[in-house]
């Protein structure tokens, strides 16, 4: 994708990763459209960044998403980039089915139904854009896994093959499908992850991923250097190395 220029909706930007993307993006010359469920959030987004519009959206609601792309496209009409950030992590225990059975059925609604709504919402609007992207965004987890996180690993490798997918089915239309794939990065995503020394800090995630985005307008996948360890493990054939090192350093497994 060209990095200034286009219109974009980031639903589940109110915070992390997708508010740094967003004030970024909107930096470099873009109109940005900031979802999210919380209005005391969104209303603080509009009074503390003027120009960044915003969206009430609950990814998991099939009629929020509805709403909320009737409002961006009659505000926005020449809306072309669609960022599928909203997600979720939680830490599971698949010994016992009362501790996970939830939070695996909300991790999947949240992380994988929730991407293929707003997709079948924007995308006959892109493709009759000159011009448009959808950024979806699975995780260097979708690669190695976390031991602690089973669903959410398994909701990111999903997306990741998702976006393979409809990248082939796109390719004779004007949408390109790029994937972001995250490394661990600082933010609030797990209890303590803001501290969290062996993430990388988000501000230095963010400046990398525009640098890519700039450098490489036709790149299938966005891959700061700190996630090719994670994402290229089995290509190398270190595979069960990068798992155990990943586990080894995560303080959610002791």
């Amino acid at each position: 994708m060209n990095i200034s220029g286009n219109t974009v909706f980031i639903p589940g930007s109110t915070s992390g990763i997708g508010l740094a993307l967003a004030l970024e993006l909107k930096a470099r010359g873009n109109t940005v459209i900031v979802g999210g469920r919380r209005t005391e959030l969104l209303e603080r987004i509009a009074a503390g960044h003027p120009g960044i519009d915003t969206v009430q959206i609950d990814t998991t609601d099939t009629v929020s998403i509805a709403s909320a792309a009737k409002q961006v496209l009659d505000r926005h009409p020449d809306l072309n980039v669609l960022v599928t950030m909203a997600g979720v992590m939680r830490v599971e225990d698949w010994r016992d089915p009362a501790s996970f059975l939830a939070s695996a059925e909300s991790t999947v609604t949240t992380n994988v139904l929730g991407p293929i709504r707003l997709i079948a919402a924007f995308v006959e609007h892109l493709q009759a854009q000159p011009d448009a992207t959808i950024m979806t965004v699975s995780s260097g987890l979708a690669f190695a896994p976390l031991k602690v996180t089973p669903s959410y690993n398994a909701s990111k490798a999903a997306i990741h093959m998702l976006s393979e997918s409809i990248r082939l089915q796109l390719a004779d239309t004007s949408v390109k499908v790029v994937e972001l794939e995250p490394p661990s990065v600082r933010t609030a995503l797990l209890p303590g992850h803001e501290d969290n020394e062996h993430a990388m800090p988000l501000d230095e995630f963010v400046t990398e991923v525009v640098g890519l985005l700039e450098a490489r307008p036709d790149a299938k996948e966005i891959q700061v250097e700190r996630v090719k360890f994670l994402r290229y493990g089995e290509a190398r054939g270190d595979y069960d190395q990068v798992v155990e090192t990943l586990n080894g350093g995560d303080p959610h497994g002791k």
